[in-house]
């Protein structure tokens, strides 16, 4: 049976001066309308000891639009502004239910830059989306087409630090299930190889940044040789940004390309419970894991499974894959990560990637 979900379709689009102007000045007093509600939040919630609501948010919102020192947040949409009180009310219900941590203040230079349009805000007809306080429709680059029929129920506009804008649409889509299928996978992540199969496939680690990692550092070296302040610094930073955007895009492209296809092949797969954010604290490994992605490759198959019904079963973390025979069961008392192959008492001789890939689908499917 086909489910509804909610999908965003990201892209590029080229704005006017005009609504480059209007974009940059809107980034800006959503930036402030978030910073000035949290500092707020902070100080009643430190001096008197109760939580605002977002209805009280809002009201600040009005008076501070009434004042001569903020009156320019009248320039702007007002949808922007409120949805940036809205993600802040959604970041404290996330605190106060010990689901993340306490909102932090929006940076100018290292937070992104974006704004949020609900349909009050925008005008979508004929396939062409114009933002509000703005006379004519964005240049999208359409690089696929929308479902057919969407209506677009939210649209965030932002620019990244390379400078290139983005459009994402949020929409409503049917998506139906993929043909049940009998085969079953294990994926043992790794850094040589970014991951390896149960089946005894191993699929090479791309190593975007490594490739990459002249470029960047000549990149830096130009960075460091300008001045503070000065414009030849700001094209230098840009540069570099550049290449990291270039970077993150290949990963993204294949770890796309890689979840996609093990979703459409598979009808369980099993999958290591890894922190990876403890395992970057490993500073010899941190880069290396890094460039693998293997956050991001676990959420794109957990999102997908969920779309396509299939099953995603994530291991616990402790569960001894690389030590087990996976022919006779035997646990090994040491595994150094320098071993890559190892023989058991019964004969068995494996290649440790693949022997714990085999290990994680026998476990997956034992909890599945």
């Amino acid at each position: 049976m086909a489910q509804i979900v909610k999908r965003a379709y990201k892209y590029r689009f080229h704005p006017t001066p005009g609504q480059a102007e209007e974009l940059a000045r809107t980034f800006g007093c959503v930036r402030l309308v978030y910073n000035k509600a949290l500092q707020e939040r902070t100080r009643a919630y430190a001096l008197e000891g109760r939580r605002v609501s977002y209805v009280e948010s809002s009201a600040r919102l009005t008076q501070w639009k009434k004042t001569e020192e903020l009156a320019f947040l009248n320039e702007v949409s007002s949808v922007p502004l409120q949805q940036a009180l809205r993600h802040l009310q959604a970041g404290f219900a996330n605190f106060f239910a010990k689901r993340a941590k306490y909102p932090t203040f929006k940076s100018r230079k290292k937070s992104r830059a974006s704004a949020e349009y609900t349909r009050s805000a925008f005008k979508w007809r004929d396939g062409t989306l114009t933002l509000a306080k703005m006379d004519e429709p964005l240049a999208i680059v359409w690089s696929r087409p929308l479902p057919e029929g969407a209506e677009p129920s939210t649209v965030t506009v932002s620019r990244d630090s390379a400078g290139r804008w983005f459009v994402s649409i949020l929409v409503e889509e049917k998506i139906r299930p993929l043909a049940p299928v009998e085969r079953n996978v294990g994926l043992d992540a790794g850094i040589t190889a970014l991951a390896t199969l149960s089946t005894g496939e191993k699929i090479t680690n791309p190593g975007h940044e490594r490739r990459d990692r002249r470029k960047l550092a000549k990149a830096h070296k130009a960075y460091a040789r300008t001045e503070p302040g000065s414009k030849n610094r700001d094209k230098a930073r840009i540069r570099i940004a550049r290449v990291y955007a270039r970077i993150t895009d290949c990963r993204r492209d294949h770890l796309h390309k890689l979840s996609t296809r093990l979703v459409r092949e598979n009808q369980v797969i099993a999958v290591e419970d890894l922190t990876v954010r403890n395992m970057v604290k490993n500073h010899s490994l941190a880069r290396a894991i890094s460039d693998a992605s293997w956050r991001e490759l676990r959420s794109m198959l957990e999102y997908k499974c969920a779309w396509y019904g299939r099953t995603l079963v994530a291991v616990d973390r402790w569960f001894p894959s690389s030590k087990l025979c996976s022919e006779c069961g035997t646990l090994q008392e040491k595994m150094p990560l320098n071993v890559r192959t190892w023989a058991c008492s019964c004969g068995a001789v494996h290649d440790r990637d693949m022997n714990a890939a085999k290990n994680v689908l026998a476990a997956g499917l034992a909890e599945s």
